[in-house]
């Protein structure tokens, strides 16, 4: 099976970028691999997948849980599903789903100024470096660079502090890539995190391009609930590699959880209501996953 790095690479090639999911249970996971097996089998070939957990949800679900599970899908079923420490704000937090089994990290130290940010991400970046050299691992370590918000929850509006001032500079990504020597890159270019009830701003498609050919890394495109269609599509085009995906999942589960429960108060077999929200998650995924894969 190829590596993370190479899937993300080919989907660079080909045009089309890499799904990245968020769960914090068992029932979330189901759905987007099941959405993930029925879209491979429809076009006849594995469609990678990365599974993403944030500090919090990772505190919920297990860190060394879901990395077995993960490990256990993908040696099971040879498929190519990958796990994401999504948002870790400290070297001890991303060592520790590191040395747990994780694929990949992602080292949020955008609060910090531009120099300490380089000297933190660059910590995660060496430590990874002698776990893929010791054990012939592949970790990818990303990082986050301009402001997107931190709440993935549905907003009444758009946070006031993320605006064009926030956006990330090309000329910063690059010197940034170089400084990190990290393998991805996540910037702020009118993306944000959670979902704006009257719809979230647009991207800077422009931006997206000047940023790609400023540091030629893969990029990766966080806040991805509630953006549209089009913007998709032609972010992909500019050069966005890997698209997250949560708050849309959450929203989601909670409804069809809520109506199922609703409809049936007296139902108290979670085996029975929790598959309403696995079968609601996975319709999600199936469809980003289709226009992620340009289908």
């Amino acid at each position: 099976m190829k590596t993370l790095n190479e899937y993300i690479i080919e989907a660079g090639q080909k045009g089309i970028a890499i799904g990245h999911f968020n769960i914090s249970n068992i029932e979330a996971l189901h759905g987007i691999y099941n959405a993930s097996k029925k879209l491979s089998v429809e076009i006849s070939q594995q469609v990678p997948i990365i599974i993403g957990v944030s500090e919090g949800e990772e505190e919920f679900i297990g860190r060394e849980e879901v990395a077995s599970l993960i490990k256990t899908i993908r040696e099971r079923d040879n498929y190519p599903i990958f796990l994401n420490a999504d948002h870790h704000y400290s070297f001890e937090s991303v060592k520790k789903a590191l040395d747990a089994g994780y694929d990949a990290a992602i080292i949020d130290a955008v609060k910090l100024p531009l120099e300490e940010n380089i000297t933190l991400t660059r910590k995660c970046v060496d430590y990874a470096k002698v776990l893929n050299e010791k054990y012939g691992r592949n970790i990818l370590i990303e990082a986050e660079l301009g402001f997107i918000g931190q709440s993935s929850k549905v907003m009444d509006s758009i946070p006031d502090e993320v605006s064009k001032a926030t956006l990330t500079i090309p000329s910063d990504a690059k010197y940034f890539v170089e400084q990190t020597g990290i393998n991805l890159i996540a910037p702020s270019v009118g993306n944000i995190h959670g979902m704006v009830k009257g719809g979230n701003p647009r991207l800077d498609i422009e931006r997206i391009k000047e940023i790609k050919e400023a540091c030629n890394t893969p990029i990766v495109l966080h806040g991805g609930s509630g953006i549209a269609d089009i913007d998709f599509t032609n972010a992909i085009k500019e050069g966005i590699d890997v698209i997250h995906i949560n708050t849309e999942i959450r929203v989601a589960f909670k409804d069809a959880l809520t109506k199922f429960l609703n409809e049936n108060p007296n139902e108290v077999a979670p085996y029975k209501f929790l598959k309403t929200g696995v079968e609601a998650v996975e319709v999600v995924v199936y469809n980003r996953l289709k226009l992620f894969n340009n289908l």
